[in-house]
């Protein structure tokens, strides 16, 4: 049961009640009466959903695994070359920390890029830092295809969604459709001619999973499933979060993907990100995985956010 339904039933009830102790004076006491209790349940209803809220944020700051998305977004084949290598500087990145780095499924373009491609990351602490990853990260550069020398700007997206073992998303089989198929790509024979690969799609949400890194086919689909399943439920947590978006005061680990979070300058070996208005001058080292200087920047602008948030309650 979602708590938001009736959050809002309680906000449209004191919106009525204040109608009536405004229009009829026979009723006025009676209506604030009213007003005062559903005002105390709406307060209460909303700590409950506050608590569950840092509940889930607690038991998401450590997941044991993660799914990384990369997706081309515009600028054709130079978006789908830009995916590819934000691609490779996460998994130089994890490599770099001896975490561990699978793909899931990878969908090329004809010049090598990526026109999505997920990968499937375990270890301590990978999701506490890759989580500032995701949004819109844009690129301006000359495309290797480019013969005027004219700097073009594409953009790429991120998710970054933590695989929680214990959650619990109810999804009936009659809101799903799955197709199996052959995975292709490396692998040899028994890939292209056995149907390995799952995909699954959700009807009421449109999210779509596609899974090719096992072997066999029930892998691929329990695996599949249980991404849809924490995709599913990451959904209905964003939206109570956007709810209570006035509520908290820090939003940087929090944003969405079609957030513009970081431009990859080129011709000036600069990268900026816009969350925190800060730049540096090493886009070749970055690319290789050297992310810690802008992940703890990110870190530390958040958390100087949530003490100046602390402060202001208090006060």
């Amino acid at each position: 049961m979602y708590l938001f339904p009736e959050y809002e039933r309680l906000s449209l009830e004191i919106e009525e009640n204040k109608k009536i102790a405004e229009t009829d004076t026979s009723l006025k006491e009676m209506a604030e009466e009213e007003i005062i209790k559903l005002e105390e349940s709406r307060s209460s209803l909303l700590s409950q959903m506050e608590s569950i809220i840092k509940e889930e944020e607690a038991s998401m700051s450590e997941p044991k695994e993660m799914i990384l998305e990369v997706r081309a977004g515009a600028g054709g084949d130079e978006a789908a070359i830009f995916a590819r290598e934000l691609a490779e500087m996460y998994m130089r990145y994890v490599e770099k920390n001896d975490w561990s780095w699978k793909p899931i499924d990878e969908s090329e373009s004809e010049l090598g890029g990526y026109k999505e491609a997920s990968f499937e990351i375990k270890g301590k602490g990978a999701y506490s830092r890759l989580k500032y990853e995701m949004g819109v990260h844009r690129v301006q550069r000359v495309p290797a295809t480019e013969k005027s020398g004219r700097v073009h700007t594409s953009t790429a997206s991120v998710a970054v969604l933590p695989i929680i073992e214990n959650v619990k998303v109810d999804i009936p089989e009659s809101d799903i459709e799955m197709q199996f198929s052959c995975a292709g790509g490396k692998g040899g024979q028994n890939v292209n001619k056995v149907e390995t690969a799952v995909r699954v799609f959700h009807k009421p949400t449109g999210i779509m999973v596609r899974c090719t890194s096992e072997r066999s086919q029930l892998k691929n689909r329990e695996k599949a499933l249980s991404i849809l399943a924490s995709k599913v439920a990451e959904l209905e947590r964003e939206k109570e979060e956007k709810k209570l978006s006035s509520e908290r005061k820090s939003q940087i680990g929090t944003g969405d993907r079609s957030e513009k979070i970081r431009t990859y300058n080129f011709p000036q070996n600069r990268i900026t990100d816009h969350r925190i208005k800060e730049s540096w001058h090493n886009i070749p080292g970055i690319m290789l995985g050297d992310l810690d200087p802008i992940v703890d920047s990110i870190i530390q602008v958040e958390k100087g956010e949530k003490e100046a948030g602390k402060e202001e309650t208090v006060d």
